[in-house]
């Protein structure tokens, strides 16, 4: 006698479809810590998975010559957030586990003379399933990309326009920014080439060192927020080179994130300057560019060189001696013989200016610096 007709056994197995499906759950249930542990929605939509993988099986075994579409539909049947709830690994230990089951139970039910051939058909369908998975979640993980890049660069945005309200600090935290952190701005040209590509190998620098990066285009500059456990200073020459080439600037730090709009309008300005200043260390800190800000028109930047001039300004003897050394004389004894005034006691008061200032009238940035908050003060 010959054995049942392929459409016998496949009406057996679809009679057995449902218990298989709970016999799936159990098995994955036993085998499975991480599956136990799935609140009661995400093992629903892996048990939606195992009904429609038994089915797919079946559908296989009916029509060898069925497309691979049918294994992709598998996973159709659970929500697109499944793939966030459950990574690549696990779903192939999921359908290591299945197959294992499925490999006794269904040529069991179709019985001995059909045995083979639904074995077969369960290996090279899970094979199928396998390529599937990869698809589904490489697809996942295309789509979170560029979710995260549009999220990004709504981020970045907000903090350039000085708009950090609780919004914006709830979607950093999506990208993950440590909740309430600061941080320092680099603002500099691009990656020359490839930009994509160029910012994706800084990240994968900042990674590496242990920082936490958001990276926005502003204009014809990229601008980059970072985070990192150690100190500010390695952060930004290791973030440099990743740059295109020109001046890279440092924005001051903040100490938390509603600080870093100012840090960002701070840099970004600074950057525009930095054109002022040819021979500019790469990184140079914002505030070593006050003076170019300053004649860029910038109004904190102004207010900044007053302000670290104001006890010089406060002192009358002070004042005199550096306007006279600064603006008409340029040499001690010059300064000493239009104020009768000893040379030492030139050398003093300037001293007391870089003690006051922390700049220093000997050198030429500093003496820069100084001259400009002497006559913004008078502005």
């Amino acid at each position: 006698m010959g054995g049942p007709s392929r459409t016998e056994t496949v009406r057996r197995l679809e009679q057995a479809s449902g218990t298989l499906a709970t016999s799936v759950t159990a098995h994955l249930d036993s085998r499975l810590e991480w599956f136990r542990e799935l609140p009661a929605d995400e093992r629903s939509w892996v048990g939606l998975i195992a009904q429609a993988g038994i089915a797919g099986v079946i559908a296989w075994y009916r029509d060898p010559e069925a497309t691979r579409a049918s294994a992709l539909d598998v996973f159709s049947s659970a929500p697109r957030e499944l793939a966030g709830a459950i990574t690549l690994e696990q779903t192939v230990e999921m359908v290591r586990c299945t197959v294992d089951l499925l490999e006794q139970a269904l040529p069991e039910v179709a019985g001995p003379q059909a045995a083979a051939g639904v074995r077969d058909a369960v290996l090279s369908y899970s094979r199928e399933i396998a390529f599937a998975a990869a698809e589904v979640y490489a697809r996942a993980a295309e789509a979170r990309g560029a979710w995260d890049a549009r999220l990004e660069a709504q981020v970045m945005e907000s903090l350039l326009r000085e708009d950090a309200d609780a919004g914006v600090l709830a979607r950093a935290g999506a990208l993950g920014w440590p909740a309430g952190s600061g941080g320092i701005v680099l603002v500099g040209p691009p990656p020359d080439a490839d930009t994509a590509g160029g910012l994706q190998v800084m990240r994968r620098a900042a990674e590496h060192h242990g920082s936490t990066v958001l990276t926005a285009l502003h204009g014809d500059a990229l601008v980059v927020l970072a985070e990192s456990r150690g100190d500010d200073e390695r952060t930004a020459r290791l973030l440099s080179p990743h740059f295109g080439a020109g001046p890279v600037v440092v924005g001051p730090r903040a100490e938390d994130i509603a600080s870093i709009p100012l840090s960002c309008a701070t840099a970004v300005s600074a950057f525009t300057a930095a054109r002022g200043w040819p021979e500019a260390p790469r990184p140079v800190a914002a505030d070593d560019l006050l003076p170019e800000r300053a004649l860029a028109g910038e109004t904190r930047a102004r207010a900044q060189l007053v302000d670290e001039l104001s006890p010089v300004l406060a002192d009358p003897e002070l004042r005199q001696t550096l306007e006279v050394h600064l603006e008409r004389r340029t040499s001690l004894e010059g300064t000493a013989r239009e104020l009768f005034v000893h040379p030492n006691t030139v050398r003093y008061r300037l001293r007391r200016v870089e003690a006051l200032t922390g700049r220093s009238p000997a050198d030429p940035r500093d003496a820069l610096a100084l001259r400009l908050g002497l006559i913004y003060a008078r502005l």
